[in-house]
């Protein structure tokens, strides 16, 4: 018999039990009882029947896959009509779709930046801004949580010609925006390019959710570029990067993730598409998704536990440790809840939290069984 050159892995998921930290899958079925805190689905529009018959429309005409990358076969004139509708919705020049927000972001850094170049990167960005730093080549200085001036200083004290300052517009963790204006005006005293992962604010912020940097007044800026998921609020799958016109250019000849990756398919592409008209129409749902936010966090404050004031649709609730989270997010399922749950090392700061989806289209009633059944679940009960 060959040697074992996976025993490592034995000791590796020993600690992760002993820390609490085994992850395991659970595949939901295609209904369920269960109330849905847990899904990025802000809108709740990933069932809509716009949304799914536009899927469906897109699977029929242009198949089940896109054969190839984008630059073989994998282009449709949906990708296009799509690409074209996010811009002039968000208010930037133009757009690239791409498989996932993940290779959005991984596009976005890694192709402007590499050799010669510095990232500066606030210390609670996504994994996938993280991964696109590594991935970059360049010289890479991760700067306190929301904290422009330090970000100001960091690309001051850098005496190259090219520096990116990268950021979530909305921290997935405890919901929290950045300092966008702050951002912008250090990248502008620098000479520095801001990127924007809004893949929480699209939906959620902005005029008729438009988005973070919308909302800021920094769409379509000549130095910004936003990236963002059309897994979110659109209710689909995908990510696109948005900005000037000789930045997409850009990409399409040299980032990584999108010239080697095989491009959205059609019924994916559909759906977004159908939930961003969807959305054009009715823009108030925006407006109830962070009403929705409010109404959760001042009401499970008002009750004593410790949550983080949302500016958009993440409501965070923390918990008193990793067992702590599990178990509340476990009971919770019980009770007919589905709620997310944040351990270490999801977490930048270690603190575990209850993850809740503030969707646009809960009713009254969904909230108040929401509140009441995280308070009774909740560890300091009994």
């Amino acid at each position: 018999m060959p040697e074992d050159v996976f025993a490592w892995i034995d000791g590796a998921a020993a600690a992760r039990e002993r820390a609490g930290l085994v992850r395991t899958l659970r595949p939901r079925p295609a209904e369920s009882d269960l109330l849905d805190l847990a899904s990025n689905d802000y809108l709740g529009l990933a069932r809509h029947p716009e949304t799914v018959e536009a899927a469906a429309e897109a699977a029929r005409r242009w198949g089940g896959g896109a054969t190839g990358s984008r630059l073989v076969t994998g282009s449709t004139a949906l990708h296009a009509e799509l690409e074209r509708e996010l811009a002039d919705f968000c208010g930037f020049e133009a757009a690239l779709v791409l498989s996932s927000g993940y290779a959005a972001n991984l596009a976005a850094v890694t192709a402007l930046t590499g050799r010669g170049s510095l990232v500066v990167s606030d210390a609670g960005n996504h994994a996938s801004i993280v991964d696109g730093c590594r991935l970059s080549r360049a010289e890479v200085a991760v700067v306190p949580h929301a904290d422009p001036e330090t970000a100001r200083k960091t690309l001051a004290a850098y005496d190259g010609d090219r520096k990116v300052l990268v950021t979530d517009s909305v921290f997935s963790v405890d919901g929290d925006a950045a300092p966008l204006a702050g951002y912008a005006a250090a990248c502008r005293a620098e000479g520095a390019a801001l990127v924007v992962d809004d893949a929480h604010g699209l939906g959620v912020l902005g005029e008729g959710g438009r988005g973070a940097l919308h909302a800021a007044g920094l769409a379509g800026d000549p130095d910004v570029v936003a990236t963002l998921t059309l897994s979110k609020s659109l209710g689909s799958q995908g990510g696109a990067v948005l900005g000037p016109a000789k930045v997409i250019e850009h990409l399409v000849n040299a980032a990584r993730s999108f010239i080697f990756d095989t491009g959205l398919a059609p019924a994916a592409v559909g759906a977004a598409l159908g939930s961003l008209r969807l959305l054009r129409r009715e823009p108030a749902r925006a407006e109830r998704a962070r009403e929705v936010a409010g109404a959760l966090y001042e009401r499970l404050t008002a009750a004593g536990l410790t949550a983080a004031r949302p500016d958009a649709a993440v409501v965070s609730v923390r918990a008193p440790s990793p067992a702590a989270a599990l178990q509340w997010a476990a009971d919770c399922r019980g009770a007919g809840l589905s709620v997310g749950c944040f351990r270490p090392p999801s977490v930048p700061d270690g603190i575990s939290r209850l993850r809740l989806t503030a969707r646009g289209d809960l009713t009254e009633a969904e909230i108040t069984r929401a509140v009441d059944t995280i308070l009774r679940t909740a560890p300091t009960a009994g």
